[in-house]
């Protein structure tokens, strides 16, 4: 009884062992990692153990072995073990360190081993460390700078900060990294992250073809890179000695957690982890167009740079597998819908394979031209003798033609600067090109019966009748819709269908200066926002100019114009409704929901980035020109979007100032609208600091007297200034948050706010650096007291009640 009893404890004191280990960043010999136990770094960034990837819809539940970030939410690996041979029964399999000193992955009721670090050991006392850049490293347990191996030597599609790409001189060991084949299955997949001759490139796997270069070292920077110098949070070093060549960098900020992978587009993307909107957001990608990638959609496909779908099968081919399309590898592109038809008897059957064309594409590699041909009836002949033909071209006397699959097409802009826009004629079947040629006879033949039915009295009538309405209606509209489409999703509603879905206008939701919104039902589940504007004069400006604008753009952070309406004299237009309403009814109204302080920081950075696209991104840069808490709506989920485009001006990318009429709403005008002179996008940048403010304090920015302690009244702003000088930011904070506030982040806006509202626009940031900033990537300096605003404050307030500095 008694040995029992030593042994059931004995067991139990061995346990506790174990399980201690787990809670630690080490494995020691003897002990194992089991299904559901995880090694963690000592500052909690990084985990190491069992996950798994896939989807039970395409039927690919496996298991991997890996270090993953142990703060994100959803498994995000950045190194895995076995890549390439998945674990299907994971609570039958251990990780440990084997006899002979190695880590492996063993497959414990087979025996067999699924992966090993596989070096050479020269003893086995060793101890496996997950250290705090996310670096599994194996080493002598009598001395840790004896590393017997590191997964930083056998990265899979990371680069992490104190990882190397590059080589050992002395070895041989090629440090480099291979994208994952799709989206949920980490094995090889198709591109390459190398350091070449000249710098760092990106290329197919196993292929001399370069797609994208970083350009030389030059001491500084990679000379492709040249933003690599104003990034302020990274540390970037390139060493090339007798011994090794490599690239590496460092965070300078730890606790930022940062993925810097090869993506399975091909391009290396640089992703930044929000804790507010808790997302991975893109900091930028290389190379920056999605369709530079080579061959990123396979053969007998067409590459755009439209990100919603950049893919797209050819005339006359089909997906070659959707499953593997939906999982972002495109690698097998597309097959034929119908065989070539180039070996037929033309004498019997009278058919031969036949050409459509393409029309503004950049043409495909890998071309044979044929000097024989003369003009472009030749070069098609010579093409069709060759049943391995399948495309040609014919340009300034060139004949070009090209055999078996064609990759790398790339559709061009119609607007685009670039002059290889060009015409590829893709050979299809006879078959497949009288079907198309058979569906035109036959939408001929319709179209023919028709317009002889409508030769009758009746119809020339009605026609008649017909024509003169829309005269009419041309005459009263003063022309309007004449550089109006209906396309891109917008749709032209008549006056009827608005009235129908309002109820006759009967639910108001709020008035402004040019109108009124009301709630709409497109259909039960589908609720918009109409706006009916009054005035001839100035709704009809402000209609054009709201249409102008938000009618071609599309942002998260920017409402959604759904469709408009022009009737005569009627001008509405319908948005997409806004369940929680503006940012000011639950700023300044007591009965309205309190925000919290990680949602007003979410709303903060949503109308940032919101401007920022408008300005920066748009074809054309776009002043927004009226933005206040009025016209920042909020969602069911209080994602900020920007509204009201009325007051909007478009710009030319060729220009950077606008000479235009003071516009806008008193408190969050720029001095520069005041002085008359011609305006930039910086006077959106200072109605935006002005709405951090309302944001941060919960009050509004009207010229009235703020009582600031003792005599003294003062505009907020510039009590925020100073109060931010001082260093006293809590007391800025709306008093309804009873101090639940994270300081760090006030501090963060209240200086962002600051310098938004400088006097000098040279002074104030971008939207773009805005952005970063509320991203935790810039810093900023404490920003100076905004002179101008505080002497106009002075000469808005009586006499007795002036500015006085409490330091006074």
């Amino acid at each position: 009884m008694f040995l029992l009893l030593l042994l059931v404890l004995g067991h139990t004191f061995t346990l506790q062992i174990l399980a201690s280990s787990v809670a630690t960043n080490f494995i020691s010999p003897g002990q194992e990692l089991v299904y559901g136990d995880n090694l963690f770094s000592l500052d909690g960034k990084f985990a190491l153990g069992f996950f798994q990837t896939g989807s039970k819809s395409h039927n690919t539940l496996n298991w991997y072995f890996g270090i993953w970030f142990s703060k994100v939410p959803t498994i995000t690996p950045v190194w895995v073990a076995n890549c390439d041979d998945p674990i299907k029964e994971p609570a039958l399999v251990r990780f440990t360190i084997s006899r002979d000193g190695n880590l492996v992955v063993l497959d414990k009721p087979n025996n067999s081993m699924i992966w090993s670090s596989q070096v050479s050991i020269r003893t086995n006392t060793t101890i496996a460390v997950l250290t705090n850049n996310g670096n599994l490293v194996l080493q002598n347990t009598l001395s840790s700078s004896d590393i017997l191996w590191q997964s930083f030597d056998h990265p899979t599609d990371t680069f992490l900060p104190g990882a190397k790409i590059g080589w050992d001189k002395d070895t041989g060991l090629t440090r480099r990294l291979v994208s994952r084949k799709n989206l949920i299955d980490p094995a090889r997949g198709r591109y390459c992250y190398e350091l070449g001759p000249k710098g760092l490139i990106l290329t197919p796997l196993n292929s001399s073809i370069v797609y994208w270069s970083s350009g030389e070292w030059n001491g500084q920077y990679f000379s492709l890179i040249p933003e690599m110098v104003s990034h302020n949070l990274i540390d970037f070093k390139f060493v090339n000695n007798k011994h090794e060549e490599y690239f590496t960098f460092t965070l300078l900020n730890d606790t930022m957690i940062m993925h810097h992978r090869l993506d399975v587009s091909g391009q290396m993307k640089t992703l930044i982890w929000d804790e507010v909107s808790q997302a991975w957001l893109g900091s930028y990608s290389n190379p920056k167009a999605q369709c530079d990638v080579y061959a990123l959609c396979g053969p007998f496909t067409v590459c755009s740079d439209n990100p919603a779908q950049y893919c797209s099968c050819m005339k006359g081919f089909s997906i070659r597998s959707q499953e593997d399309w939906e999982l972002s590898d495109r690698s097998g592109g597309c097959v034929r819908n119908t065989p070539l038809n180039c070996k037929s008897n033309r004498s019997t059957t009278g058919m031969t394979d036949e050409f459509y064309s393409m029309s503004n594409v950049e043409l495909p590699q890998n071309a044979y031209k044929i000097g024989a041909a003369t003009s472009a009836r030749e070069c098609e002949n010579v093409c069709l003798r060759y049943c391995s033909c399948t495309a040609y071209s014919f340009i300034d006397s060139i004949c070009t033609i090209w055999h078996e699959e064609l990759i790398n097409v790339k559709q061009q802009h119609i607007d685009t600067m670039d002059t290889n826009g060009a015409v590829l004629y893709l050979r299809l079947a006879a078959k497949e090109m009288q079907t198309r040629k058979s569906g035109k006879r036959v939408t001929i033949r319709v179209t023919t019966i028709i317009i002889v039915t409508a030769l009758s009295l009746l119809a020339l009538i009605l026609l008649v009748f017909l024509l003169t309405i829309l005269r009419n209606n041309r005459g009263r509209s003063g022309g309007t819709l004449k550089n109006l489409q209906d396309g891109g999703g917008i749709i032209a509603f008549r006056y009827t269908d608005l009235q129908r879905a309002t109820k006759n206008f009967l639910e108001k939701l709020g008035a402004g200066g040019f109108g009124s919104v009301f709630k709409g039902y497109l259909t039960e589940s589908a609720t918009i926002a109409v706006k009916r504007l009054d005035g001839a004069c100035q709704g009809e400006k402000q209609f054009r100019a709201e249409v102008a604008s938000i009618g071609v753009i599309q942002h998260i952070n920017l409402v959604r114009l759904i469709g408009f309406c022009c009737e005569g004299e009627r001008r509405l237009l319908a948005y997409e409704h806004m369940p929680n309403r503006s940012l000011d009814m639950h700023l300044f109204q007591n009965n309205s929901t309190v925000l919290g302080w990680s949602t007003r920081y979410k709303i903060a950075l949503g109308v940032a980035r919101g401007l920022a696209y408008l300005h920066e991104r748009c074809q054309d840069l776009i002043i927004h020109c009226d933005i206040k808490p009025q016209n920042i709506l909020l969602d069911a989920s209080f994602v900020a979007k920007i509204a009201d485009f009325g007051m909007a001006k478009l710009m030319g990318r060729d220009f950077s100032r606008v000479l235009t009429t003071a516009r806008g709403t008193a408190g969050y005008l720029a001095p520069e609208w005041i002085s008359g002179v011609a305006i930039t996008a910086k006077v959106d940048v200072y109605s935006y600091g002005m709405v951090l403010m309302e944001i941060i304090s919960g009050r509004q920015n009207s010229i009235e007297q703020y009582n600031a302690g003792g005599d003294c009244a003062v505009f907020f702003p510039v009590h925020a200034a100073q109060m931010l000088l001082e260093g006293d930011v809590a007391s800025l904070v709306d008093e309804k948050l009873s101090g639940d506030v994270n300081l760090e982040e006030a501090e963060r806006l209240c200086k962002v706010a600051c310098w938004c509202i400088q006097d000098d626009e040279s002074d104030r940031p971008t939207m773009g650096e805005v952005v970063r900033i509320l991203e935790g990537l810039l810093d900023l300096e404490v920003p100076p007291m905004p002179r101008l605003l505080e002497a106009i404050t002075r000469s808005s307030l009586p006499t007795s009640s002036y500015f006085c500095n409490p330091s006074e």
